[in-house]
């Protein structure tokens, strides 16, 4: 706002309601200029500050002036000797609405212009004292002090107070606290007092503005209690809860619907958990531990029966044993293994029973146990075919039997016991194998699991054996099949090392029984004959076991039985005894000889001669009654290489001989037969040339006579030529005319049939296009007809009458108008036939009808040719 004129800012124009500062450096005083006005500036002069709009400050408002003036009782600002004025430093001052003014040298605006703060309903301003003072209602005020400035209202601020918070109230909805915590000593809102820390609950509904030294901890929920929960509560403090019932430390309750439908927890107490009801039908039991008696004092150790129907809650410090149990339903074929806890009377058995007593309850029943007993396990009859069975063993004797073939239910002092068997037996037994089907495989795949506590079964093949063992009474017996086995508890199979393969090896098949056969097994045997050759032999044993001696009666001789099984490897024992026969007898004759008579050496060798020096047809072991019937040389191929290749080589040289010796007899009937065929085919040339002979004679003879007819019947020929000739010429032209008139027939018929029927569809197309034409016409003169119908209908009969007549009607009137009778009006062009004219006029009169209105001729001036 300064004037820059004559060079210089010494002029300054301020506008109203605003200020500045003059800094006077004579006398260092620094003072106040207010518009308007033009302020001249001296040269000993300095504006400082400004111009600057004055302060505003509007209704509802305030500003902060820091470092303001002092001011006398008339509200004028002091100045100091030397016209300074005067401030007081530190010091603020709180301006609310008034005219604008001006800043006073030294002072300085802290806080700008702000609204006032409005506090609102169920708010509040947390205060807190800045100095000592006293307020408008006497109060008086210590720094440090704090406390509440509620609304609704507006806060007026003050220069010792600050605001630290806008604090709202909470709202306390239906079955809702607050929990509040004191900070210091003080007065809640019902005038209690509160002690620093203390906590308590405000359960009140509605809006709840704590106090200045209050805080909110938490918004608690009330627990809402039916009649199938209840609420377990915890005491962390000795106090009296909301009954009135005092609560120690640690103590815990349930609260029921029947004390409280919604319950809140007080600040002393800990929820630990909602209860639910225990509710038991008529089917159901269960037994409480540690119940609590009529006086709510627990009864640690013992245990209370509670039977179904019924409904209870478990009081805290209670516990059920195992839940809710359902009743022991028996049936006939059930029962329980019951055991004493402690003694006590037996009320339905009318018994005494002590600790660790067992007995047993069988259906058809229903049973409840008492908290005394404890109910070892519940046992169900086993049904039992006549082929299946279980081990029992009898707990205080430990004896072990079987039960077969009947429904059995174990007792109270019976158990089922496991049968142990060895792991190759067990696996024989459940690889599901075949003894007969199977026995190449030699692969024993485990396909199930066996019930150890089932009687061992195994069925016995036809014509096979097995034989079981009992180590109880140290006894052997053999079963033949077909038979199903069932071991006892005290019995063992006997298995069976079997040697296998080729050539035999021990303990390559292991079985349960024993085939009788007959069957065959096959071994490679290696032997020397005397001349050093070492040969392997491939044979094959068709061998059975005499049964006949095993039976005797239909009864099985044990001893004889035995006998089977007393070798343990009947297979390997077999072949070696057959096998060290074939070497000795091998072993004394030649190569040669042997090749020659190999099987006749071996079977004499094995089975040996009788008192007729005949080779016997069986070979027995005593100690088994195995019986060899049979030996098959399979194959005889030599050990040593160079004997192969000698024998190949002999072999080699046997064929080529035989093949020379068939050649020489294959060559020598050749020639013979081809001297049979020389002397066949001469034979045959001199019987053909003898009958070639024959036929020239008889050519000659024909020629001749041939030449003589010829001669005779060329002329007879020649005519009867001509005739048929001419006969043939004529029979010709007759079937060719005939044949042509024909052809000249069907062609003019299919011509004329062509014609019939081009003209046909010619007239059939005319007459269509008649229709088509004539139905066009119709419906042109329908749709004309329909036309005028409706314009006719459109105009009315009325209007296109008068339309007609009006012309004629006016030439009549016109006539009449100029007094003329009749006239004729011509262009002299158009000649008129008179005669005519006047005979139509008298015609006209003579008819019955109205005279014709007369007709109007066309003037010339109407014409189109004028």
């Amino acid at each position: 706002m300064a004037s820059k004129k004559d060079g210089g800012d010494s002029i300054f124009r301020i506008p109203p309601y605003y200020y500045l500062h003059v800094l006077d450096h004579n006398t260092n005083v620094t003072r106040l200029e207010i518009g308007p006005k033009t302020y001249i500036r001296q040269d000993h002069e300095r504006v400082v500050f400004g111009p600057e709009k004055m302060i505003t400050v509007a209704p509802r408002h305030y500003c902060i002036i820091e470092n303001p003036v002092q001011k006398d009782k008339d509200g004028k600002v002091v100045f100091d000797k030397s016209g300074q004025a005067k401030l007081l430093h530190s010091d603020q001052e709180i301006r609310l609405a008034q005219d604008p003014f001006a800043l006073q040298p030294g002072e300085t605006l802290k806080q700008a212009v702000t609204a006032l703060k409005v506090v609102v309903a169920n708010a509040a301003l947390k205060l807190r004292a800045m100095l000592d003072f006293e307020d408008e209602s006497g109060e008086k005020r210590t720094a440090g002090n704090e406390w509440l400035f509620e609304g609704p209202g507006t806060y007026i601020p003050r220069k010792e107070v600050i605001v630290e918070e806008t604090i709202r109230a909470t709202v306390i909805k239906p079955n809702q606290a607050i929990k509040l915590r004191a900070r210091k000593e003080c007065l809640d809102r019902d005038g209690n007092p509160r002690c620093t820390g203390e906590e308590w609950l405000v359960k009140k509904t509605g809006a709840h503005l704590p106090g200045a030294y209050e805080e909110v901890i938490d918004i608690v929920d009330a627990y809402v209690l039916s009649d199938k929960t209840a609420l377990h509560l915890r005491a962390t403090k000795t106090f009296k809860d909301d009954f009135g019932i005092v609560r120690k430390n640690g103590e815990e309750w349930l609260i029921k619907m029947t004390d409280t439908e919604a319950h809140i927890p007080n600040v002393y107490e800990e929820v630990v958990g909602v209860v639910n009801i225990i509710t038991l039908t008529n089917r159901q039991y269960c037994v409480v531990m540690d119940p609590v008696d009529e006086h709510g004092k627990p009864q640690l150790g013992k245990k209370k029966l509670v039977k179904g129907e019924k409904s209870f809650f478990l009081v805290p410090g209670e516990k059920l044993e195992k839940g809710i149990q359902e009743v022991f339903v028996l049936g006939e074929d059930e029962g329980l293994i019951l055991r004493a806890n402690e003694p006590y009377k037996d009320e339905e058995a009318k018994v005494d029973r002590n600790p660790g007593d067992r007995w047993m309850v069988r259906g058809p029943d229903e049973y409840i146990p008492d908290v005394q007993v404890e109910v070892v396990m519940k046992r169900k009859a086993i049904p039992l075919d006549e082929n299946e069975g279980i081990y029992v063993r009898d707990v205080k004797t430990g004896k072990v039997r079987a039960i077969t073939g009947e429904t059995y239910m174990l007792n109270h002092d019976e158990e089922m016991w496991k049968k142990e068997l060895s792991p190759t037996i067990e696996t024989l037994l459940m690889s599901g194998k075949d003894p007969l089907a199977d026995r190449t495989n030699r692969e024993v795949p485990v396909t199930m699991t066996r019930d150890k506590t089932r009687v061992i079964t195994f069925r016995v093949p036809h014509n096979a054996a097995v034989q079981i063992y009992d180590y109880k009474e140290k006894k052997a017996r053999v079963v033949f099949g077909p038979e199903l086995v069932m071991l006892g508890p005290d019995e063992q199979f006997t298995q069976l090392s079997l040697s296998g393969g080729k050539p035999k090896k021990p303990n390559v098949i292991r079985s349960l029984c024993l085939l009788l056969g007959p069957d065959f097994c096959t071994d490679i045997v290696v032997v020397e004959t005397s001349d050093h050759a070492r040969l392997s032999l491939q044979l094959s044993y068709n061998w059975h076991f005499e049964s006949d001696k095993v039976t005797k009666d239909d009864k099985v001789v044990e001893s004889e039985a035995a006998k089977l099984f007393s070798v343990p490897d009947f297979v390997g024992d077999a072949c070696k005894a057959i096998a060290s026969r074939i070497r000795g007898a091998v072993a004394g004759v030649q190569f040669d000889d042997f090749h020659k008579n190999s099987a006749r050496i071996i079977r004499s060798a094995v089975f040996g001669f009788d008192v007729n020096q005949k080779v016997r047809d069986r070979f027995h072991f005593v100690q088994n009654n195995l019986i060899i019937t049979s030996i098959d040389i399979q194959s005889v191929e030599p050990v040593d290489q160079r004997t192969r290749d000698s024998l190949q080589k002999s072999v080699q040289l046997a064929i080529e001989i035989t093949t020379n010796s068939q050649e020489a007899a294959a060559r020598h009937e050749a020639q013979r037969l081809e001297q049979e065929a020389k002397g066949r085919l001469e034979r045959q040339k001199i019987s053909d040339e003898a009958e070639a002979e024959r036929s020239r004679k008889e050519l000659l003879e024909l020629v001749a006579n041939s030449a003589a007819v010829e001669s005779t019947g060329q002329a007879k020929a020649e005519a009867l030529s001509r005739a048929e000739a001419a006969k043939i010429e004529g029979e010709a032209a007759v079937q060719q005319a005939t044949l042509k008139s024909q052809a000249m027939t069907i062609e003019a018929e299919s011509e004329l049939e062509r014609l019939s029927r081009a003209r046909a569809a010619e007239i059939k197309y005319v007459r269509e296009q008649d229709e088509l034409e004539i139905n066009k016409v119709r419906e042109m003169v329908g749709i004309d007809t329909q036309k005028f119908k409706d314009m006719v209908e459109a105009i009315g009969a009325n209007t296109i009458q008068a339309i007609a007549t009006s012309g004629p009607e006016m030439q009549v009137k016109l006539l009449k108008s100029l007094g003329l009778k009749s006239t004729l009006i011509t262009d002299g062009s158009s000649p008129i036939n008179l005669f005519n004219t006047a005979q139509g006029l008298i015609g006209g009169l003579q008819g019955h009808g109205p005279p014709a209105p007369p007709r109007a001729i066309p003037s010339a001036a109407d014409s189109d040719d004028y």
